[in-house]
C-alpha cells in the first residue's frame, strides 16, 4: 500500500488544521494506521493510531482531547483533525500502515510509511 500525507502548513498557536494520509493499492481498510510526528534530530514520535474498521483510536497523552483521528474507507483515507494547536506541536507528520486489526504505538510494528507533512505552529 502507498501512503500520501497533506494538509499541513503553518499555524498561530491555538489554531487548528486537518490531515490527510490517502491511500493507494490493496485494500485500504485491512490496515490499521498510525499518525506519527518527528522533529529533527529526535525520534519518530507516536500521536494517534486508529482501527481497520475506524472502532478502535487511541493517542498519545500529549495530543488527548486536542486531536481527532476518524477514517473514511471508501475514499481510502485517515484524517487526523488537530485543535488547539502548540508551537510544541511542530514537526513532521507521518502516517503508516500495519497489517493488525487495531494500530500500535511503537513504529516498529508498521510496514508502510508516507512521506509526511509539515506542521508549523508559531507562538
Amino acid at each position: 500500500v502507498q501512503l500520501q500525507a497533506s494538509g499541513g502548513g503553518l499555524v498561530q498557536s491555538g489554531g487548528s488544521l486537518r490531515l490527510s494520509c490517502a491511500a493507494s493499492g490493496r485494500t485500504f481498510s485491512s490496515y490499521a494506521v498510525g499518525w506519527f510526528r518527528q522533529d529533527p534530530g529526535k525520534e519518530r514520535e507516536f500521536a494517534a493510531g486508529i482501527s481497520r474498521g475506524g472502532t478502535m483510536t487511541s493517542y498519545a497523552d500529549s495530543v488527548k482531547g486536542r486531536f481527532t483521528i476518524s477514517r473514511d474507507n471508501a475514499k481510502n483515507t485517515v484524517y487526523l483533525q488537530m485543535n488547539s494547536l502548540k508551537p510544541e506541536d511542530t514537526a513532521v507528520y507521518i502516517c503508516a500502515a500495519q497489517g493488525s486489526v487495531s494500530s500500535a504505538s511503537s513504529a516498529r510494528e508498521y510496514r508502510y510509511w508516507g512521506q509526511g507533512t509539515q506542521v508549523t505552529v508559531s507562538s
